[in-house]
């Protein structure tokens, strides 16, 4: 622990802002790895069975209330404006799953792209409090006699290559998140894309007659 405030003494100004910065990626790393594994998250495949099951049924009802039960995921609300048009004509159903889809999709993608920003921010503060500080090492040689000013030199460079690790140590974990985030915000917006043509290619085949009610699973027979 003294080894860490010491450097941060060493390093100046610069120290304190790539903190600030590595304080604000990890919370949009926080918010968004919640967002996106937990919050928005479903099992498309396992989802889409069961509503395709009920469209099936012609159970269009219990579909929707399906979809209510996961209200703050991305994938139920988008196939509810779909169901909740299940009745109407095809142009209908298709502009409600585009419409909500264009609202979902930014919700998914939000502030993802500030994490490589941060990064940047992070390896160009340390580099810039590298080299101010190599510049003030290099001003203090002629306060010193010939015999110190290696000995002045090699500390000075050595104390100012703390700001340019430090902004690395927080920058490369912050892209490898943004990379991470970002490949999880893509699989939910291609499930998405697959989900609703799945759905209007169901809704539109059950106005056209293509399906018939079925019993449910223990009916019938």
């Amino acid at each position: 622990m003294d080894a860490i405030v010491e450097s941060f003494r060493l390093g100046g100004i610069w120290m304190y802002i790539i903190l600030a910065v590595s304080v604000a990626s990890l919370a949009i790393i926080i918010e968004r790895a919640v967002v996106l594994y937990f919050k928005y998250n479903v099992g498309a495949s396992a989802f889409m069975a069961q509503i395709q099951k009920l469209i099936m049924q012609n159970n269009i009802d219990r579909a929707i209330k399906l979809c209510n039960s996961a209200p703050e995921k991305a994938l139920p609300r988008v196939v509810k404006a779909g169901l909740t048009r299940a009745n109407k004509n095809e142009l209908e159903i298709g502009n409600a799953v585009e419409e909500t889809t264009i609202e979902v999709v930014p919700e998914i993608q939000k502030r993802l792209s500030n994490l490589p920003v941060l990064a940047n921010v992070a390896t160009l503060m340390g580099l810039l409090g590298t080299i101010v500080g190599m510049i003030e090492a290099f001003n203090g040689l002629g306060a010193v006699s010939a015999d110190k000013r290696q000995e002045v030199l090699s500390s000075g460079i050595s104390l100012a290559m703390y700001a340019t690790a430090f902004g690395l140590l927080v920058a490369i974990p912050c892209l490898l998140a943004h990379v991470m985030l970002n490949n999880k915000a893509r699989q939910m917006v291609v499930e998405i894309d697959q989900a609703s043509v799945r759905l209007q290619n169901l809704l539109i085949s059950r106005l056209r007659g293509g399906i018939q009610a079925q019993p449910a699973d223990g009916q019938g027979g």
